[in-house]
């Protein structure tokens, strides 16, 4: 399987990552990737950067050392309404932005409080990416979830770091064989991403490949082979969460 994009990484802002920025892009470049999306997590995590972070990555340039940069968030949701912890103002100036669960932030509730969170994110039209939707602490109906994903044009995320023994999440492999099953029948794309906290980690989705290729999971809807599939499908979405949130006004 040809890798040429990695959507989800972290630097020393992100506060408990363990990179520079340049040290995170060699290591893309060094694996042959094309486009690395560098995430840092929002102001709710602690030790993250603060909102002008965000304000300020105007300043980076796109394409560097061969490589396109996306400069994105990874927004924390912070009720079971599905809030994020930066608002439009600032999500306007990222190239990609992904919402998770994560502790620090929002308590693990039953189902139906997780599912409502992540149908909350769903509708929101500035998130482009469901971060690690495979965490078995916060149980969710994903057959609700993947469904509402189509309808709002959003990406799922196959996160290879929630498959690590040494992560906290639980359940993630088991999670994911039904959300990539999901996927596949109501046909959601989805984008492998190793969640890096470390350079090492960039570009390397071992076990999120294994996964795909024991599901089968078609070609056509995993966009980690093209810059240019994975750019059409984000930008389909967004038109599509667009769309949505007008006829919501009228």
């Amino acid at each position: 399987m040809n890798i040429v994009l990695d959507t989800h990484t972290h630097t020393l802002a992100s506060g408990h990552a363990y990179n520079t920025m340049t040290e995170i892009i060699d290591a893309a470049v060094q694996k042959g990737l094309k486009l690395l999306a560098i995430t840092e997590h929002a102001p709710a995590m602690p030790g993250s950067c603060k909102d002008f972070y965000f304000y300020n990555l105007k300043i980076l340039p796109r394409f560097q050392k061969g490589l396109e940069v996306m400069f994105g968030v990874e927004l924390n949701v912070m009720d079971y309404e599905g809030h994020v912890d930066l608002s439009e103002k600032y999500m306007e100036c990222t190239d990609l932005r992904i919402a998770s669960l994560h502790p620090p932030c929002i308590k693990p509730g039953t189902i139906e409080e997780n599912t409502a969170a992540m149908l909350g994110i769903i509708h929101n039209p500035y998130i482009d990416i469901l971060g690690h939707p495979d965490d078995g602490r916060y149980p969710l109906d994903y057959e609700r979830v993947i469904v509402e994903a189509e309808k709002c044009g959003k990406i799922v995320e196959l996160n290879n770091n929630s498959m690590s023994p040494l992560n906290s999440r639980t359940n993630a492999r088991e999670n994911d064989l039904i959300i990539l099953d999901l996927c596949k029948k109501y046909k959601v794309p989805v984008v492998m991403a190793t969640d890096a906290h470390a350079s090492f980690m960039v570009g390397d989705m071992t076990q999120a490949i294994e996964v795909v290729e024991e599901t089968g999971f078609p070609e056509e809807l995993l966009l980690n082979d093209s810059v240019e599939k994975f750019k059409h499908f984000l930008n389909e979405g967004r038109k599509k969460s667009e769309t949505l949130r007008e006829a919501q006004r009228s």
